[in-house]
């Protein structure tokens, strides 16, 4: 028999709970939509329409949309590289999958500039071919890759783990190519986690601000993204302005957490249907069949 709380327990603890979130999320939220619309609705639409903060609205997806599909073709690779072979450097390359949550954003910025700074390592090399990277569309480019690098491989990794490797060695034994076992066996197991991580990197890239602030140069109108505008414009007293920019990206994020519910529902329902059923083999049983007919991956 249950033993059930008190009744005053739950409540102080559901109340806590509240609370906390109400000053911690919907308080901050609200202040923004607040302040964004303290003019009224044609100066929340004009400081929307403020040509720098559309210079910082384009450069900010600009940005999102080269880092994003670079990080999730190189999280789809890692991911099954370090799930599905032994190779010499695998703990090499989680430890540089893991480094930005590591490294701070303003350091990884700092460590970028004096790579490709006109003072750094490879500034005259890049100076004699005529290539600009601080200061530059590029710099932002490389800034956002890094700091979202773990986020599709860190989603994937985990998921194929736990499904094994038995599918995909059924279908190389029934006569697939690497390529089709990779299109039509291991793309459809992860699909919902590779949404989920893409979904994540994306938020992280649009609201990234450290790295980019030191690669950025602030220069209004060409290297500004939405979070440093939003900046500039509260350093000015912009307050309308700022907090017009600051409810793009709230929406924003609202925007991440209803897909990302949806998504975890969908990979919570994706595990338990692999989950195996009363009186079935276990996973371990099958995989440790499979091993005994077929090879492992190696490299």
């Amino acid at each position: 028999m249950k033993h059930a709380e008190p009744i005053w327990i739950r409540i102080l603890l559901i109340g806590s709970v509240l609370v906390l979130a109400s000053l911690i999320l919907l308080l901050p939220i609200a202040t923004v939509f607040l302040e964004a619309f303290a003019g009224g609705w044609e100066a929340y639409l004009q400081g929307l329409q403020d040509s720098d903060t559309i210079s910082a609205m384009i450069m900010t997806l600009k940005v999102a949309a080269i880092a994003v599909p670079l990080n999730t073709v190189f999280g789809l690779v890692a991911a099954f590289l370090l799930t599905r072979f032994e190779f010499p450097g695998k703990n090499i390359l989680l430890t540089i999958i893991d480094s930005p949550f590591a490294v701070s954003p303003v350091i990884s910025g700092l460590i970028f500039l004096l790579v490709f700074g006109r003072q750094g390592w490879l500034g005259n090399t890049l100076e004699e071919w005529n290539i600009k990277i601080v200061f530059n569309t590029p710099g932002l480019v490389i800034a956002t890759i890094f700091i979202t690098l773990p986020f599709v491989a860190r989603e994937l990794i985990p998921l194929m783990q736990s499904q094994g490797k038995e599918e995909e060695e059924a279908g190389i034994l029934l006569g697939a190519s690497l390529r089709q076992t990779f299109l039509k066996i291991i793309i459809p197991n992860i699909k919902w986690g590779l949404l989920y991580g893409l979904i994540l990197c994306n938020a992280r890239a649009m609201g990234e601000f450290g790295a980019v602030s030191v690669l950025s140069g602030h220069i209004r109108g060409k290297t500004n993204t939405l979070p440093l505008q939003i900046e500039m414009l509260y350093n000015e007293y912009n307050s309308i302005g700022a907090f017009s920019a600051a409810s793009i990206l709230v929406f924003l994020s609202l925007l991440t957490l209803v897909l990302k519910s949806i998504l975890e529902r969908n990979l919570n329902s994706k595990k338990e249907e692999k989950e195996p059923e009363e009186g079935t083999p276990s996973s371990s049983s099958k995989e440790s069949l499979a091993q005994n007919n077929t090879p492992d991956f190696q490299i």
